[in-house]
């Protein structure tokens, strides 16, 4: 199982939008992540102070990497979010501890 981890900024003033769009995440993206062989697990997101934390517990991540680069619902849920967080090189964050 591998831990994947990402960090985000929203825009300034986009705050409370970002998180009413996290409100009503579209069932396709879900199902994109979820029916994709990457053997998802678990999908958090975390939000403070115009800080987002994401985390995935999948067994494949390049699988899930190839749902996030080539997904249809994927590319929908990023022009949405256009605007509302800051771009960035996308790339995943080095685990430097884990307890357990």
């Amino acid at each position: 199982m591998a831990r994947i981890a990402f960090h985000l900024e929203i825009e300034d003033g986009k705050r409370e939008e970002y998180r009413t769009k996290h409100e009503n995440v579209p069932e396709a993206l879900e199902s994109a992540y979820l029916d994709s062989d990457a053997g998802l697990q678990t999908y958090s997101v975390f939000e403070k102070d115009g800080h987002v934390f994401g985390f995935m517990e999948v067994d494949d991540p390049e699988a899930i990497q190839d749902v996030m680069d080539n997904s249809e619902a994927q590319a929908d849920w990023a022009e949405e979010m256009s605007g509302i967080t800051v771009e960035t090189d996308d790339s995943w964050m080095d685990e430097v501890y884990r307890m357990v």
